[in-house]
């Protein structure tokens, strides 16, 4: 199925997306690459993202993942 959310990535290497008119960060190496529906993540802020009806949508926020490096 094809993602109808248009979405980038910068020469860093970080993930953009516009959700409801909004440019959108949507990670780094947790977002899944190729995305499907259904597809789950949270960024390195602490927002949830799923592809559902093709869309990448926020579905909440939550603690950001603690680093352990």
């Amino acid at each position: 199925m094809p993602i109808n959310t248009r979405i980038w990535m910068t020469g860093a290497l970080d993930w953009f997306a516009f959700i409801d008119d909004e440019e959108v960060f949507l990670g780094r190496r947790e977002v899944p690459t190729p995305l499907d529906e259904g597809d789950a993540w949270t960024n390195e802020v602490g927002d949830m993202f799923k592809v559902i009806d093709g869309e990448i949508r926020i579905v909440g926020k939550t603690e950001p993942p603690k680093k352990y490096w």
